[in-house]
């Protein structure tokens, strides 16, 4: 979970040999208890593996967890912020706070490996990379997640989410929704 977080460029993120034994102990049981919050739109995913967790900073006894929207108008984010502060409080923290930061702004580019293989198993094509060729051109290689067919297209720009698009393959004619490279 640290590894994930560590590889951002975020000014956020705190070094852990610079904490005690004791406050990275606790930082550590605080990751854990994230680790296991589901985004409500996309259950397959935690906020992990979303890159939406940004740092869990301890203070004496006091833990707060910094989060950021996949975008500034994400309705899930209240339901995260709320099960977040639920997590903390079950792994028995009781001084605890939530953080949203909107800058930087979250990308894509944030979600694990794991999370991206995550909605390709659930039927979702998760979005390239930022830095690969093809999405600098806004011409990714779609395939369809069911049946492996390139014969794919866009339906609306929008789908189940405002975060994914709704597209369909031309060869087994189902619909699934992509996730928008951001």
């Amino acid at each position: 979970m640290v590894g994930a977080m560590s590889h951002r460029k975020t000014d956020t993120v705190e070094d852990d040999t610079a904490q005690d034994p004791r406050s990275r102990a606790l930082r550590e049981r605080a990751l854990a208890a994230l680790a296991c919050v589901h985004d409500p739109e996309i259950p397959v995913l935690t906020i992990a593996d979303l890159g939406i967790l940004r740092d869990v900073r301890i203070e004496g006894e006091k833990v707060e967890a910094v989060i950021t929207p996949t975008y500034s108008g994400c309705p899930a984010m209240n339901m995260i912020a709320v099960e977040a502060d639920l997590a903390l409080e079950k792994a028995g923290f009781t001084d605890r706070k939530i953080t949203t930061v909107l800058s930087p702004a979250w990308t894509t580019d944030w979600m694990s490996d794991e999370g991206r293989a995550k909605l390709l198993s659930y039927g979702i094509v998760p979005p390239a990379h930022s830095s690969s060729r093809a999405s600098l051109f806004g011409k990714e290689a779609m395939l369809c997640p069911r049946c492996g067919s390139p014969e794919v297209e866009r339906i609306s720009e929008f789908g189940s989410t405002a975060c994914k698009a709704l597209w369909r393959c031309k060869a087994c004619r189902e619909p699934f929704d992509h996730f928008k490279c951001i």
